[in-house]
């Protein structure tokens, strides 16, 4: 387990969701580095980071590979608990329809994400899982933190993957021509 901000805490809750999602926006380089879809996950627990994950499909042959599930394996690991109670899940992207059910199976109390995602998103844009009544748990789900961030990584490499052309390492920052 990592210790989050070992120097100074963040001034404000909002400072504190965009420097956790700078970690997960690492975990998305990775995964583009491995020439997979650029989604990073982190968990945290109190002021320590318990899990991450890269998107891991393509390497995995998983479709259930995404970083998020990946970032709860390893958060259920270190904590050694079928549920992450008082854990928060950072995602450059809103989890999709699978990840959002292994959240709320897990426990987690809040939720942070980046892009929303049109296609598959779980939260908001798709479906509304977390809205779901009858649901013996509620996550607190805030999106938006780093979410052009996020989606210029996404649509760079998707972008590029198109165009068929290398995927070389990924940018630490998107050119704004490649934001169009």
């Amino acid at each position: 387990m990592t210790l989050l901000f070992p120097l100074r805490e963040p001034e404000s809750q909002r400072e504190r969701d965009e420097a956790i999602m700078e970690l997960a926006l690492r975990q998305a380089r990775a995964a583009w580095e491995a020439e997979e879809v650029p989604v990073g996950a982190v968990v945290v627990r109190g002021k320590q980071i318990i899990g991450r994950g890269a998107n891991g499909v393509e390497a995995l042959k998983d479709a259930t590979a995404h970083a998020e599930m990946l970032a709860l394996s390893q958060a259920f690991a270190a904590a050694g608990e079928k549920r992450l109670v008082d854990a928060e899940l950072y995602c450059t992207l809103e989890p999709c329809i699978q990840c959002t059910g292994a959240l709320l199976h897990a426990r987690i109390k809040r939720l942070v994400y980046g892009a929303a995602d049109p296609k598959f998103g779980g939260v908001e844009s798709l479906a509304r899982l977390l809205e779901l009544p009858g649901l013996n748990h509620r996550i607190e789900a805030v999106g938006g933190v780093l979410a052009e961030e996020s989606a210029a990584l996404l649509r760079e490499f998707f972008r590029r993957k198109r165009a068929k052309q290398p995927l070389a390492d990924a940018p630490e920052q998107i050119p704004p021509s490649s934001q169009e």
